[in-house]
This record gives structure tokens, C-alpha cells and sequence, in this order.
């Protein structure tokens, strides 16, 4: 039976429109949450760790490319847990709204497990506008 061994969560904007931050230079990763999950308490076999976030972005009027990343560490060469990039077309004017949902199975087992989470866009005029919020859960067996 699984153990829930502990939770973690970033919030860097709760509300829709509530932040305003461009990315400034194409094809590099911009940092928007960041999440340590402590696992020496009563951490048993099979560590996984199961993580979810939102986050909001304003586009150019172009075919623009968005990559959400999530490495086990602080920087973007650590190893990376999971990648996807959705590609929007000239026709989307609203705020667009990117959920993900990422697993890293049997991490290491260290005194704390760090997550970042990064987006990049492939062209300028990417605006972040919020929500974003990044969390994660550690489980063992």
C-alpha cells in the first residue's frame, strides 16, 4: 500500500491577469515554480513523486511554440522529468491556459528532492499573465 510521505507547493500567481512578465529571449528556459519534497521521514521502497501545475500566457499573433520543462534540481541541465510543447496558431487572442501533469519514479533518495519548473517560448512577445502555480506529492510503498 502506498505512504504519503510529503507535499509541496508553488504559487506564484493565483489570479487570471494578475502578473505580467515577458519572456525576454527565445528558446530559454524562464523559471515559474519550484517545489523541495523532504524524504527522510519514514521513506519506504519505490519512491515516485507526482506533480501537476497551470500556468497562463498572452502570445504574439504567430505561430508560437510553448515548452513547459520539469527537471529534479534548481537549473535547466539538470535531469529532466518531463518536456511538452503546445503549439498555438495566429488565430488565438485570449490568454492561454497550459495544465500539465508529470511523475518521476524512483528519484533518488536524497534529504530533499528539489522539482523547477520552466517555460519557454520560441518567439518574443510570450507574456506570462497568470495563474501559475507548480505542486508536487512524494509517495514510497
Amino acid at each position: 500500500m502506498s505512504q504519503f510521505i510529503d507535499a509541496r507547493t508553488s504559487q506564484n500567481a493565483s489570479l487570471a491577469n494578475s502578473i505580467s512578465v515577458p519572456i525576454l529571449v527565445a528558446n530559454t528556459p524562464q523559471l515559474f515554480g519550484q517545489i523541495g519534497l523532504v524524504t527522510t521521514a519514514g521513506i519506504g521502497a519505490n519512491p515516485r513523486v507526482q506533480m501537476k501545475g497551470t500556468v497562463s500566457v498572452q502570445l504574439p499573433l504567430a505561430l508560437v511554440g510553448i515548452t513547459i520543462t520539469v527537471v529534479r534540481g534548481t537549473a535547466p541541465t539538470d535531469p529532466i522529468v518531463y518536456s511538452a510543447t503546445s503549439t498555438f496558431s495566429l488565430s488565438v487572442l485570449a490568454p492561454q491556459v497550459i495544465t500539465f501533469s508529470a511523475d518521476d519514479f524512483n528519484p533518488p533518495v536524497l534529504p530533499q528532492l528539489t522539482y523547477t519548473a520552466f517555460i519557454s517560448s520560441n518567439l518574443l512577445g510570450t507574456i506570462r499573465v497568470g495563474p501559475e502555480n507548480f505542486d508536487g506529492a512524494l509517495y514510497s510503498d
